[in-house]
């Protein structure tokens, strides 16, 4: 059985220990919620950029506000395979791509596809688009965050001690 790895000892301090780094991500993620892309896509791309990067905290908590928002439970299940599921909007479908070839650049050996590109430019326009790179720039630095300091999803007393 794997252990579960063990919360570092300053993640719940790190407001304290970097109020300007979380002041700046905070008031970036505002901007992008006044922006007037719509709340749902938003949490999609919050909860894709999550899964990618395996941050357990924030799939959790993103989760939660899909579910308080209304967001369907096949869109939330279907998520990880969105290019198969058919509940999925063109917009919200551009937005998945984009979130993917942004927060996998890395693996890309050209940065964004051409085809990502313009399947994004043909359903938001070049300021949503803007706002919605600043949305998956915001939740890939939290997903940072709370990985290295190890933030423990924030799970019932039950669910935790069946683990």
């Amino acid at each position: 059985m794997l252990d579960v790895p063990k919360p570092r000892q300053q993640w719940q301090n790190f407001r304290k220990l970097a109020p300007q780094e979380v002041a700046a991500l905070v008031s970036a993620g505002q901007a992008v919620e006044k922006s007037g892309l719509e709340p749902e896509l938003l949490e999609l791309v919050k909860l894709r950029s999550s899964q990618l990067n395996g941050c357990a905290f924030c799939l959790q908590m993103h989760a939660t506000d899909a579910r308080k928002m209304g967001m369907s439970e096949e869109k939330l299940q279907l998520l990880a395979a969105w290019h198969e599921a058919p509940v999925y909007s063109a917009r919200e479908r551009a937005a998945l791509a984009w979130t993917e070839s942004l927060t996998l650049i890395a693996e890309s050996e050209h940065g964004v596809a051409d085809e990502v590109y313009q399947d994004a430019i043909s359903v938001f326009s070049d300021e949503e688009l803007a706002h919605l790179t600043g949305q998956v720039v915001v939740i890939n630095a939290w997903n940072r965050i709370a990985i290295a300091y190890r933030f423990a999803p924030q799970v019932k007393a039950a669910s935790a001690q069946a683990a």
